[in-house]
């Protein structure tokens, strides 16, 4: 099945790799998302799957120790992109909920920028516990394309 027999069914496809607990894992990362994405043409927005892709592989870097591998899951189906990161600590990241009315960011904040992109450009995100730790995803919705004139 090619990529584009793949697309026009809206099968769902997914990519599962282990990344080293490194900095260098960040574009990594963002290079997957944005071939998976490019590979079978699916719709999401790959700039921001991208960049908030960097987001998760960063904090998961920077905020958890040891060098067992951080995993990173992109599933493309017909409505979304998710993306899941998996890494061995078991606490939670900082608050992924959608802030109320009152909430006010401080943008120069050197910390907790990542968190608040992630709530702001992803249509939904969380995360869970796992056997080894804890995965945090997001999910970037399908943008509409426009039709080609026939």
């Amino acid at each position: 099945m090619n990529g584009s027999a793949l697309h026009e069914s809206h099968a769902p496809a997914s990519w599962r790799i282990a990344l080293p607990h490194t900095a260098a894992a960040v574009p990594v990362a963002r290079a997957l998302v944005r071939t998976a994405l490019a590979e079978i043409e699916h719709p999401a927005d790959s700039d921001t799957a991208e960049l908030l892709t960097a987001e998760l592989v960063a904090n998961a870097v920077e905020h958890t120790t040891g060098d067992a591998p951080i995993e990173l899951v992109v599933e493309l189906l017909p409505t979304d992109c998710r993306v899941e990161v998996h890494d061995p600590d078991p606490a939670p990241p900082g608050d992924l909920t959608v802030p109320g009315p009152s909430y006010e960011p401080d943008p120069w904040q050197e910390h907790g920028r990542g968190l608040l992109l992630i709530r702001t450009l992803s249509s939904s995100c969380g995360h869970r516990p796992t056997e080894s730790g804890k995965a945090v995803w997001f999910r970037v919705p399908v943008v509409p394309r426009p039709r080609r004139p026939s």
